[in-house]
């Protein structure tokens, strides 16, 4: 029964943070379009902090609790903010702005928070431990699975902006397949992507800690 309570309240935890964390993530690039001149987002009611608006069943839910109670790195998405790449200010470079703001948020709340966590001190225990190490966990993993450069992950806008113009063709016929394709990788290649995951988590988790202790 102890068991079963620690793993609720672990998984309200991971809920909690990860609909914190979407949110933001994609109110950023709602701002950042609307900043840029475009504003589809705001006529669709995206331009918002209400975690509804922007709630993915799956990426948001269902593949980051499956991924926590199977203890490998939580990550996911949430559904996509629509912009018009046309609207935004810089052309292709504009869009790759609005694309990186919201693994960028991610990327700042889990520095923001391991630096509270530093600021805390390692007495820092139970629930308050859990949202901490929670919160950071997640959030690096959001940025890193985010800025894979396969459509419609937001890494790749930016790969987008850097491709030959053949290669951009290319890209946006893959486009709609996307998140087929992103389905495949989690199943097919789920071992591969826990595997990159925990590297990059652990690197940036490293990175954290001595920019923290210098």
């Amino acid at each position: 029964m102890v068991g079963m309570t620690v793993d609720i309240a672990y998984i309200l935890i991971v809920i909690i943070v990860i609909l914190l964390s979407m949110t933001l993530h994609e109110a950023m690039h709602g701002f950042v379009s609307y900043w840029l001149g475009d504003d589809t987002a705001k006529l669709q009611g995206r331009l918002t902090l209400n975690p509804i608006k922007h709630i993915d069943p799956f990426l948001t839910i269902i593949l980051p609790i499956i991924l926590a109670l199977s203890g490998m790195p939580i990550f996911g998405g949430a559904k996509p903010v629509p912009f018009n790449p046309f609207n935004v200010r810089w052309g292709d470079w504009g869009a790759a702005l609005v694309a990186i703001a919201g693994p960028l948020t991610n990327f700042v709340i889990a520095f923001v928070v391991f630096g509270i966590w530093v600021l805390l001190g390692s007495p820092v225990m139970g629930t308050a431990y859990l949202v901490i190490h929670t919160t950071v966990l997640v959030n690096l993993g959001f940025f890193i699975f985010n800025m894979i450069p396969i459509t419609p992950l937001d890494g790749s806008r930016v790969l987008y902006a850097l491709a030959p113009d053949f290669a951009k063709r290319g890209m946006e016929a893959m486009e709609r397949y996307g998140i087929i394709v992103v389905f495949g990788i989690v199943i097919l290649a789920g071992q591969y992507l826990s595997s990159f995951m925990i590297a990059a988590i652990n690197f940036f988790l490293t990175v954290f800690t001595g920019i923290y202790h210098l």
